[in-house]
């Protein structure tokens, strides 16, 4: 049972969540010589960035996030030197898409040998995204960052923007002739579990292609939980403490520190904040949706996937869910509210690049399927069977599983509403009013009052940013520090 907030003087700043963003503002306010404690309300840090041998001994399972390209761009990691603290392994296939005839997209880091595999559909994806891969750091910095600052690169926005434009409407498959390249980029526009053809996803899945072919899509080695550890050891190395098993209802409990950053959801910062937020902010974080879910499976398998197309082997990241038209018709009837027929499955075999994650010969498998907002229902069969249609055999292999629906995602992280793993629908309207309309959407209206979770820019994933940016913001708003701190090891 979570206890309460141990007042300890006064803290310089205190930080609610332990997940990545929170230990990244953590680091950021403890580097800049502050004291900082951090509060989490589970027994372990690490939000969606854990691993756990969730199924056997010697299987080591990621507990939500898996695979890291947009880790691999952050600044904050950059600036953290997250490559020399930990070994991040970049596979040279970023991803992989079976299709249900044996035939398979293949993104292959290199670019030059995407576009061979590819056919005649080769040069359109050359042309689609070539002058985005070379401007992959200009991508990076306008995509994680929030959309409302001014822009450094108006060149690079508007080639991105003409892409979006291209994927994200009716007309996306004026381009291609073949199956492998649509159904290669509905696979990653799939990851924001949004409509398609529609803007949104395709911003979100043009971002990952481009960082595939720029800087891949790496794995830390052991684990997700690598990158947690690495940010906790440098906060405790610097100062800072972290305590477990505290979880904060009030605004009360943390009054005494000259600043708070919470890493929760915006309608846990509207429940802790109460009555103290201006009733139009409050509003705004009470309106704030939450998108549709995921339902994941963990298992130990006695051997690697045994793929009906040897090339799918050969990428850690495979999307299964067969042609762009299937893939969009399953994502139609999630945003319906109904659970597909044949549901968009994410799938990640770490042992491609990884074989510490089970015992020598056999596998551990990580595996989600877009489910409605608040689902109950074990995903378990029917992920056995999505991957069955394009690895005959798959099922002979489970030794075992461990599964989460959608809502007992949201029982294990509170930030993850209704399963929603992106803490807020990462529409194009919540990509500018996320939560709010602001230049520092970070801040909230109390001072010294924080908001840095994937509730705000630049949204979900594992970069840190949501919380380092909050992190600047209450630097600058309540300190006075005007300069971000060296994060170098």
């Amino acid at each position: 049972m979570p206890t309460r907030a141990r007042p300890r003087g006064r803290d310089d700043a205190i930080v609610v969540g332990a997940g990545p963003n929170g230990l990244a503002a953590a680091v950021v306010l403890a580097r800049a010589g502050l004291s900082v404690r951090v509060l989490e309300r589970g027994d372990t840090i690490g939000g969606g960035a854990r691993t756990a041998e969730s199924t056997l001994p010697g299987f080591l399972h990621d507990i939500c996030s898996a695979v890291h390209p947009m880790g691999a761009v952050s600044g904050f990691f950059r600036r953290f030197g997250l490559d020399e603290r930990l070994t991040m392994l970049t596979p040279d296939v970023s991803y992989a898409h079976p299709l249900p005839d044996g035939r398979a997209g293949i993104a292959a880091l290199d670019l030059e040998r995407t576009v061979e595999s590819l056919g005649r559909d080769g040069p359109s994806w050359r042309a689609l995204l070539g002058p985005l891969v070379s401007r992959d750091a200009e991508v990076a910095q306008f995509t994680l960052s929030s959309i409302l600052q001014l822009p450094r690169h108006p060149t690079t926005i508007a080639l991105f923007g003409l892409a979006a434009l291209d994927q994200g409407a009716p007309w996306w498959n004026e381009r291609w002739h073949g199956d492998e390249a649509p159904a290669l980029l509905a696979g990653v526009m799939a990851h924001a579990i949004q409509p398609m053809p529609s803007l949104a996803a395709a911003a979100a899945g043009l971002a990952l292609a481009v960082h595939g072919h720029a800087r891949g899509w790496p794995l830390p080695q052991g684990g997700s939980q690598s990158i947690v550890d690495a940010l906790a050891a440098d906060l405790v190395e610097h100062g800072g403490e972290i305590e477990t098993g505290v979880e904060i209802t009030s605004l009360h409990e943390v009054r005494h520190a000259r600043a708070s950053i919470f890493d929760v959801s915006a309608r846990a910062m509207a429940d802790i904040a109460g009555d103290e937020l201006p009733a139009r902010y409050s509003r705004a974080l009470r309106r704030f949706r939450y998108g549709n879910a995921a339902a994941k499976v963990d298992f130990a398998l006695s051997q690697p996937v045994p793929w009906a197309n040897p090339a799918v082997a050969q990428s850690p990241t495979v999307h299964l869910g067969g042609t762009r038209a299937s893939v969009a018709l399953a994502e139609a009837q999630v945003a319906a509210g109904r659970h597909a027929d044949e549901p968009f499955v994410l799938v990640v075999q770490p042992g491609v690049v990884d074989p510490t994650r089970a015992p020598e010969g056999k596998a551990a498998l990580w595996a989600y399927a877009h489910v409605p907002h608040d689902s109950t229902i074990d995903h378990t069969e029917i992920i056995t069977r999505e991957i069955e249609k394009y690895a005959p055999g798959f099922r002979d292999t489970i030794l075992a599983s461990a599964s989460r629906t959608a809502a007992d995602l949201e029982n294990y992280d509170p930030n993850y509403i209704g399963g929603d793993i992106a803490s807020g629908a990462p529409s194009l309207t919540q990509l500018i009013a996320r939560p709010v309309v602001s230049t520092d959407p970070w801040r909230t209206p109390i001072a010294g009052v924080y908001l840095g979770s994937s509730s705000t820019p630049p949204g979900p994933s594992v970069h840190g940013l949501g919380g380092a940016y909050a992190a600047r913001s209450a630097l600058r708003h309540e300190f006075g520090i005007t300069s971000l701190p060296d994060l170098a090891p």
